[in-house]
């Protein structure tokens, strides 16, 4: 499986060409739940979204399905803008494209869980198996990989975890690595229609973009300024 690391995020502000077959990422270090005072991740997300719209961010009408998944309503250029978002701690993730589908995960670790007793719970049996062969040492971030990678898949589902976590099993190799989607529900096609980045966009953080259908090109972006600062004005089509 692909893995894109803190060095693969360029450092650049928002707005990126989008084309077509594109994918971009960005990755907020200070826009989480917990950063920079008065700039959380609902305006982040926002000032990001309304940069490729070319509108102002308080005229973005953002709605959620009855699954909970955000979306653009009543705009022409919003029925092809497509995006998902994760925050952990202080980062945000932000996954955008035109006329696909995807989701992104975001974790930080900052939680200390019982992860052993969590994947036997709500994972596929393999993956539980798997992550108790390794060393305990290991554990713990081989529970984050996979959760992250499930996450996604389930979020481009647009069902997220009610879906249900042990519908769908990743390989893990003998490091605790995700390799690959072993399985999926037939509901939601076949593990070769699917495709699963692992993403490291910082020291301590792990993450994944996943989308269903063809390979598309994915660029990743690190929000070049500090927390504090607001985002360039948005630009004119």
């Amino acid at each position: 499986m692909r893995t894109l690391a803190a060095a693969d995020f360029v450092p650049r502000e928002p707005p990126a060409a989008l084309a077509d077959g594109e994918i971009h990422l960005w990755f907020f270090p200070q826009c989480g739940i917990t950063g920079a005072t008065g700039r959380n991740a609902q305006h982040c997300l926002r000032e990001l979204l309304a940069s490729y719209l070319h509108i102002d961010a308080r005229d973005l009408p953002i709605q959620r399905d009855t699954h909970g998944k955000p979306f653009l309503a009543g705009l022409a250029d919003g029925a092809t803008l497509q995006f998902n978002l994760a925050h952990s701690g202080k980062a945000l993730l932000v996954g955008v494209s035109r006329n696909q589908v995807l989701g992104v995960d975001l974790e930080t670790g900052q939680r200390t869980r019982p992860w052993l007793a969590l994947a036997q719970r709500y994972f596929a049996g393999a993956e539980a198996a798997a992550l108790i062969a390794l060393p305990p040492a290991l554990q713990a971030s081989a529970f984050l990989d996979l959760w992250s990678c499930k996450e996604a898949v389930l979020k481009a589902l647009g069902r997220g975890i009610a879906f249900g976590l042990h519908r769908l099993s990743f390989a893990l190799d003998t490091d605790g690595a995700v390799t690959h989607l072993a399985q999926i529900d037939d509901e939601a096609g076949t593990p070769a229609q699917w495709h699963v980045l692992r993403l490291r966009p910082e020291s301590g953080t792990c993450g994944a973009l996943a989308w269903h259908g063809p390979a598309r090109s994915v660029r990743a972006f690190r929000q070049a300024s500090s927390g504090n600062d607001a985002l360039p004005p948005v630009p004119h089509p």
